[in-house]
């Protein structure tokens, strides 16, 4: 039995990580034994699972077929170890979460440490990537996104303060071009854009003049799919940066940016974690919702989005 889940267990990692060296890295152990468990997997089965190359790994039509009975039937099997979670003192358990690097920064890194050291029972498998992913296929415990971004069909919680936007330059680009003093008129600007590493397309401006929502579409010479880079890209002067607040905060501070168009520039929604609305909230899961929950400064309240937590859609 043991063999028979470690195959299985080898077959889920290569097939996520498309490399045998990283489905190791994954589950800890050499990639000698990572193919020897599917070697002997396939042997069992007398089918062929995995077309091997020198370049690359991939799943034969069989193996693809296998893997969509296997993911359901995997997670179940681990759902049902950690419940056994739920009759001991504390959570704990691996927790598997998908996070934006931005919001790694600004939602875990400042409660990781005293999280940990409260839950000792629990270890935090943490995926950097911007891009929107399936976390149900993808097999994570959770998300933690921007919340106008989340999906269908999940319940969400918020976990961070609504993030306050704000356009910046550089003192040596507003030297040669200007002050913008309406958003319309950053369209004869050069406006630094945020490319989506989900859809590869090119975000708009979003505004409020009073009551009125003003959306704009910027040109410029530069677009970037991270937040840092492009604040860099503004304190070099290659034009102008729409960014959250606490980003360029700093830069502000020093001159090396200065804020324009602030009576119009939005707070959008915070971050917020993210789950399965038919899933039960696991144990460990809960502690850290309660935990970030906790960690939001006094006095802010929850976003029009959701107030508390609410089911998206």
């Amino acid at each position: 039995m043991h063999d028979d889940l470690s195959g299985l267990t080898a077959l889920l990692a290569v097939a996520e990580k498309r490399s045998f060296t990283a489905a190791a890295m994954q589950l800890r152990v050499t990639p000698s034994a990572v193919s020897q468990s599917l070697r002997a997997l396939e042997e069992r089965v007398g089918v062929r699972l995995l077309q091997r190359t020198t370049r690359s790994v991939g799943l034969t039509e069989a193996g693809a077929h296998f893997l969509a009975r296997l993911e359901p039937a995997m997670k179940g099997v681990h759902e049902a170890f950690e419940s056994l979670g739920e009759l001991r003192d504390r959570p704990a358990g691996v927790l598997k979460l998908t996070v934006p690097r931005y919001g790694y920064q600004e939602v875990l890194a400042p409660h990781l440490a005293n999280f940990l050291a409260s839950h000792p029972d629990i270890q935090v498998e943490i995926h950097l990537e911007d891009a929107l992913v399936d976390i149900v296929k993808r097999g994570f415990d959770a998300g933690i996104r921007i919340g106008e971004l989340l999906e269908r069909e999940m319940i969400a919680v918020q976990v961070s303060n609504d993030i306050r936007m704000t356009v910046v330059g550089a003192p040596s680009y507003f030297a040669t071009r200007g002050k913008p003093r309406h958003p319309r008129e950053l369209r004869d600007h050069d406006c630094i854009s945020y490319r989506s590493r989900t859809h590869g397309g090119i975000s708009r401006w979003e505004f409020m003049d009073g009551a009125k929502r003003i959306e704009v579409a910027v040109n410029g010479r530069v677009s970037l799919d991270d937040v840092d880079f492009m604040v860099d890209a503004a304190v070099d002067g290659l034009g102008l940066g729409f960014l959250p607040e606490t980003r360029v905060r700093r830069f502000v501070a020093d001159k090396r940016l200065v804020r324009v168009l602030e009576p119009y520039c939005p707070a959008l929604p915070g971050f917020f974690l993210y789950y399965p609305s038919r899933s039960q909230v696991a144990p460990k899961l809960k502690a850290l919702i309660d935990f970030l929950k906790k960690g939001r400064r006094r006095g802010a309240g929850a976003s029009p989005l959701c107030q508390g937590s609410c089911r998206l859609g």
